[in-house]
């Protein structure tokens, strides 16, 4: 591959990771302990992820267990559960805090869904917004001595690029909208 190309198929790369990893904390019916990754708790002082200060477990398809290390830390990670985004609220007895996961509605997968297209088409967009900036760049190559057939080639591959990383995304998109609705 050619020099050029590779720093764009690095940030179409990192378009397709974002968008896996944001496909992780979203919520499909079942207990993922991902769901978890942005929180972060106040750790004598410092704002810590929840895996660092506890075990983080899932018992039951739908219930995620969280032991801190600390019994004094199970406020604080009520805490950061209830301000979040998960729309759980958490349940302790005292050791451990429990998350159980209520059955997702028809509505709301098909609202999940809808999250997740969207998500996909974002992505795509920042993976055309690539290829159009790496297209202006090969357009520059021209003051440089570049012949039309090597910017020409250097657009072509690039465009395959662009089709290869959209193909994937779709793949995400449908393999996540079906993971949601799947019952």
């Amino acid at each position: 591959m050619d020099e050029r190309l590779k720093v764009y198929d690095e940030k179409m790369k990192k378009a397709l990771d974002f968008l896996a990893s944001d496909y992780a904390t979203i919520r499909a019916g079942r207990a993922n302990p991902h769901v978890l990754d942005k929180l972060k708790v106040n750790y004598y002082g410092t704002p810590t992820p929840i895996q660092q200060v506890g075990n983080i477990t899932v018992p039951e398809p739908r219930m995620i267990q969280i032991a801190p290390w600390e019994k004094s830390l199970i406020k604080e990670i009520e805490k950061a559960i209830m301000t979040s985004d998960i729309g759980i609220n958490p349940s302790n007895d005292g050791a451990v805090i429990r998350l159980v996961f209520p059955e997702l509605t028809e509505e709301r997968r098909k609202d999940l869904v809808k999250e997740v297209k969207k998500k996909g088409e974002e992505s795509k967009v920042a993976v055309r917004n690539i290829r159009r900036d790496g297209n202006d760049a090969f357009k520059k190559l021209a003051k440089e001595d570049v012949s039309e057939d090597q910017i020409k080639q250097l657009g072509e591959e690039l465009q395959k690029m662009t089709d290869k990383f959209v193909k994937e995304i779709d793949k995400l998109v449908e393999e996540k909208s079906k993971e949601i609705l799947t019952v």
